[in-house]
């Protein structure tokens, strides 16, 4: 049984997350440890000290919502942020007057760049923005002033948070566009598969049907017709399915978004073979193809194409409308083989000559003089009262734009 594919999510951010978590714990460390250096220099110290126990229990306590985004709630950002501002706050309650106009550190330190990091992580520098705005106001209104050392920590904070931010946003929507792309993948791989599927099964059962019922007869060659006509609904069906989906991706404040559309080749891209030659089949003509996508270059397989078509004008005209045809694809390592083969009664010995000579070039020019221009070749078998043959090789590396340009 043949193994679906599955697209695993991985998500770009948790490492983000971890690093934040790590650096809360540590930033609160140093923070503490600045308070226990310089501790005989506090006038209300105990104002320190019971600032210190709230922080260390919120940042433990909070860990679990570090963790992830899901985690990470606005109400939990609103309290981390507010427990970072009235820290900075506190400072000028807490520290002696001068130490706060020399540019001492305030009670959280670093401890708050975290807070802001944290909006940044989940929200885009639009939240970063925010968070490092009050953090700014906190700060200048802490000092007093707009002092030099203040502005400089103010702008670090504030580009640090807004970049992460905006690379966050980027991470994001590639990562989504990524998932989707690799969805599109899977899903293209696995319609390819059911139509190799049908081809091996359902297709040649249906052709079966309508061979055995034409030899019968009667009303088994009804039901044979029938099948025939559904054999053809189905081919056509696979094939068109299997034209490629252009995955169009628009990226949003949110993330970004793929599309798939139907839609035509690229000019220059591989185009699907079969799906060009799957309106020549019909009730008196039996497409056979493989189940996977014959590509050849755009001007290459219209070549193909109208050439396949010339010969099945030279049946109709010439082995006339009761005549059966088969068209027999077939996709080689290096080469694409397209025979078209019918069951009329043959074309004489020297009539092809005999039809140059007098002007007549359907086969010379519109079969054989399009495959040559191809760097390919074809070759025409013809038994009196046996049908006639007509096989088509392309290499698949052929460059056609020049030539077609010629031409």
């Amino acid at each position: 049984m043949a193994k679906r594919e599955r697209v695993m999510r991985m998500s770009v951010e948790q490492p983000l997350w971890r690093a934040l978590t790590a650096y809360r714990v540590l930033t609160m460390l140093y923070a503490v440890g600045l308070f226990a250096t310089a501790y005989d220099e506090f006038v209300r110290p105990w104002v320190a000290v019971a600032y210190y126990a709230v922080l260390c229990g919120w940042t433990l306590a909070t860990l679990p919502r570090v963790a992830n985004a899901a985690r990470c709630t606005k109400r939990f950002l609103a309290a981390d942020l507010t427990i970072a501002v009235t820290g900075i706050l506190l400072t000028t309650v807490a520290d002696a007057h001068e130490r706060v106009q020399a540019g001492g550190p305030t009670l959280p330190s670093i401890w708050t760049a975290g807070s802001v990091l944290a909006f940044a992580i989940k929200g885009g520098w639009r939240w970063a923005a925010l968070a490092s705005s009050l953090v700014a106001v906190a700060n200048l209104v802490e000092r007093g002033s707009p002092a030099r050392d203040t502005v400089h920590n103010v702008i670090l904070v504030c580009i640090a948070s807004v970049a992460i931010g905006y690379v966050v946003e980027v991470a994001r929507a590639s990562e989504r566009t990524l998932a989707r792309a690799l969805e599109i993948e899977a899903a293209t791989r696995e319609r390819e598969r059911l139509a190799r599927d049908i081809h091996d099964s359902v297709l040649q059962v249906l052709a079966m049907v309508q061979r055995r019922g034409a030899v019968i007869g009667g009303e088994a060659a009804e039901l044979g017709r029938m099948a025939g006509e559904q054999e053809i609904a189905l081919r056509t069906l696979v094939s068109g399915g299997l034209v490629p989906v252009s995955r169009v991706s628009e990226d949003a404040a949110e993330g970004a978004l793929v599309r798939a559309v139907e839609e035509e080749p690229e000019p220059g891209g591989p185009v699907d073979l079969r799906a060009l030659l799957a309106p020549y089949a019909g009730a008196m003509v039996s497409l056979a193809e493989p189940g996977a996508p014959v590509p050849l270059t755009p001007a290459a397989a219209r070549e193909v194409a109208a050439a396949v078509g010339a010969a099945l004008d030279n049946v109709r005209r010439h082995a006339g409308e009761d005549a059966r045809a088969w068209i027999l694809v077939e996709d080689e390592p290096d080469e694409v083989i397209v025979t078209v083969r019918d069951d009329g009664p043959g074309i004489p010995e020297g009539r092809l000559v005999q039809a140059e000579g007098e002007g007549r070039l359907g086969v010379a020019l519109s079969i054989r003089g399009r495959l040559r221009d191809l760097g390919g070749s074809a070759e025409l078998i013809s038994v009196p009262g046996q049908g006639t043959e007509v096989e088509l090789k392309v290499p698949k590396d052929v460059d056609t734009r020049g030539k077609a340009e010629q031409r």
